[in-house]
């Protein structure tokens, strides 16, 4: 895999359960369907970060933990807040990527050109 030069790299930041303002279960469905998009077109991020309501996704229960793994897997890092999840109790149920410090979304922010917001 080619490395990306700085200027290059893009980050998503998902901050709710899903995508949109629709019901969760279809804003979920459009999430899955745009990662699973992403990968298949190889259009993959360098960064996924999860915060506020967004961490719900990488944890337990979630029905795109699969397709963040395999974007992780594609080399995505992808960032949970870690107080995000220990304010919802999911510190213990991340399925998908890591959980990072806010001051590791602030460093993605500056160094990303494109930023993309779910």
């Amino acid at each position: 895999m080619t490395t990306k030069s700085e200027s290059e790299k893009t980050a998503i930041f998902i901050t709710k359960r899903g995508m949109g303002t629709a019901t969760e279960e279809l804003s979920m469905l459009l999430l899955k369907n745009y990662l699973t998009l992403l990968k298949s077109e190889n259009l993959v991020p360098s960064y996924i970060c999860l915060y506020a309501e967004g961490v719900h996704c990488a944890s337990e229960g979630s029905s795109v933990t699969e397709e963040l793994a395999a974007l992780e897997a594609a080399g995505a890092r992808v960032i949970s807040c870690k107080t995000c999840l220990n304010y919802y109790g999911l510190a213990e149920k991340l399925k998908a990527g890591s959980a990072g410090t806010m001051l590791d979304i602030i460093e993605i922010q500056s160094m990303c050109k494109k930023h993309i917001n779910l």
